[in-house]
């Protein structure tokens, strides 16, 4: 499967080079699963996006333009891994935006990869996300902190890494929401000063209220996870995945993401 890519509405790959997108990171993204021909949880994504646009100010896309845009780069495919991408739009050098830009909008489909569905080897990761509750919450491109902490083992070495906030708090996993099941109860971060609340985060803690599961979104730290039962992550490409251990931290118990992951019928991913 080739990538399918419109900017601004045409068959290009290519954006202006004073996009602030590019030169400053200034703008958004969404990335969805198409399955089934359908992009999965694909309001929840553009409320995200438009709520994201509100809050940095950002002249957002017209909504119906999108879907349009969407239905084209999807048309025929069964299966794939959907990326919008907005930014404030192109024009100008300075960190100064214009408030007549029109901002600018990608829409990508990419091939998906399975992955083995296998418990996930977590590390630490030594890079730190900086605290900014102004930004936490929304998926914005500034990506760099999971850039480097990525960057922190090799391919083989572990599935995904934890990260941890500049105060010692556990927020994510580079490229994933974080979960932890302690005496009973499933307890998540609640990201007041950075992380991204995803897509599929927010479907777990309806799943699981449904469920009558208790669940707690509260500051997170690394004891925590010590005395944790079960240790989940997740993310609206690969669904719910059990962790199997967290460099010297292990765990055996898959239950309640199973429930969750049955409820949600994620078995698809």
């Amino acid at each position: 499967m080739s990538v399918a890519m419109l900017v601004n509405g045409e068959s290009s790959p290519l954006v202006r080079a004073d996009d602030r997108g590019l030169q400053y990171g200034d703008g958004l993204f969404e990335t969805a699963l198409l399955v089934g021909g359908r992009v999965r949880y694909f309001d929840d994504h553009l409320n995200r996006l438009f709520s994201g646009c509100e809050r940095l100010g950002i002249a957002p896309p017209e909504e119906q333009t999108l879907r349009t845009e969407v239905a084209k780069v999807t048309a025929g495919a069964e299966r794939g891994v959907l990326k919008i991408t907005v930014t404030r739009g192109a024009g100008g050098r300075g960190y100064r935006p214009s408030g007549s830009m029109q901002s600018t909008r990608v829409v990508g489909l990419h091939p998906f990869n399975p992955a083995p569905k296998t418990p996930l080897r977590l590390r630490w990761c030594d890079i730190r996300l900086g605290r900014n509750p102004r930004l936490a919450g929304i998926k914005h491109l500034n990506r760099l902190e999971q850039v480097l902490a990525q960057s922190e083992w090799r391919e083989g070495e572990a599935d995904e890494g934890v990260m941890l906030d500049t105060e010692g708090e556990v927020v994510c996993a580079t490229s994933a929401n974080l979960f932890a099941v302690r005496d009973g109860a499933l307890i998540t971060p609640d990201l007041r000063f950075c992380g991204v609340r995803g897509v599929m985060r927010a479907q777990v803690l309806k799943a699981a209220a449904t469920l009558r599961l208790t669940v707690s979104e509260e500051p997170l730290w690394p004891h925590d996870l010590e005395t944790a039962s079960e240790v989940f992550i997740t993310n609206a490409v690969r669904g719910i995945r059990s962790v199997a251990s967290l460099d010297s931290l292990q765990w055996s118990e898959t239950r309640v993401a199973t429930r969750l992951a049955n409820a949600l019928s994620l078995s698809d991913t």
